[in-house]
């Protein structure tokens, strides 16, 4: 199996524009990114629909691509970044560019599914503490998922579920393991062209979850578990906090 890390970098953004570039220890947040995904898996591109990433990239030696900036989501992205390099890869992984402590053991977790012949698309799921807080657990801007007993997903969700019966609120993370969702993505080259041919589905419409757009017409998703959370940079106020855990680590 070759695998390939492809990660989706814009430089709009509404919450906090030209994030990709953002000076992280010396370094922009993107390469980051990119070197913890080249290190797991040895080949990894950043698809950009942006001048200045990619001349970035390039500058740090590594390996960018333009894309349309049309595209719907970063799923999309991906597949035409794939086809301009002209890859040979079995297997896209699709790694948020905003998460510069991604670890490379959770890429090397979900490359890891496709051992598994039936394996068409993977993702990873991270385990909500027991002692955590409902209020954090509720968050919409983390999506949960269940899933079956084959470790396949059946549901993705930014309300709470399972739905604890006759348990208040704040005790279900103690009544029951919860997951929330670590959205990073694996797909084999085939099933990722049709996922992508799809027209948005009812479900994803609602949750605003593209991923939910692939379970409504029938493809499964291998549910992958990582003890590991991920910390993205969404505003100028989560760089801060990188950098001080940075700065931590260092």
């Amino acid at each position: 199996m070759k695998y390939i890390g492809i990660i989706p970098a814009r430089y709009a953004s509404t919450r906090f524009e030209g994030k990709p570039l953002a000076d992280l220890g010396g370094r922009p947040v993107i390469e980051h990114v990119y070197r913890r995904v080249e290190e797991a898996l040895g080949q990894a591109a950043v698809a950009t629909d942006d001048e200045r990433i990619l001349k970035a990239v390039e500058a740090f030696g590594g390996v960018a691509v333009m894309t349309s900036d049309k595209h719907r989501s970063g799923t999309d992205r991906c597949l035409e970044a794939y086809e301009n390099l002209g890859s040979q890869a079995d297997v896209v992984i699709n790694v948020q560019g905003d998460e510069p402590f991604v670890d490379p053991d959770q890429i090397r977790l979900i490359a890891s599914s496709f051992e598994d012949p039936a394996t068409e698309i993977a993702t990873l799921a991270l385990p909500f503490p027991s002692d955590g807080k409902y209020a954090d657990l509720e968050n919409p801007n983390r999506p949960k998922v269940v899933f079956d007993a084959n470790g396949f997903a059946m549901f993705f969700s930014r309300s709470v579920i399972p739905y604890a019966r006759g348990v208040e609120r704040e005790n279900w993370p103690s009544v029951t393991q919860y997951y929330t969702h670590v959205g990073m993505y694996a797909f084999r080259i085939a099933t990722l062209r049709r996922v992508v041919a799809l027209p948005q589905s009812s479900l994803e419409l609602t949750e605003s979850l593209e991923q939910l757009r692939w379970l409504q017409n029938g493809f499964r998703i291998k549910v992958k578990i990582t003890d590991k959370a991920t910390i993205g940079i969404d505003t100028p106020a989560d760089l801060e906090a990188a950098r001080a855990l940075l700065r931590s680590k260092n």
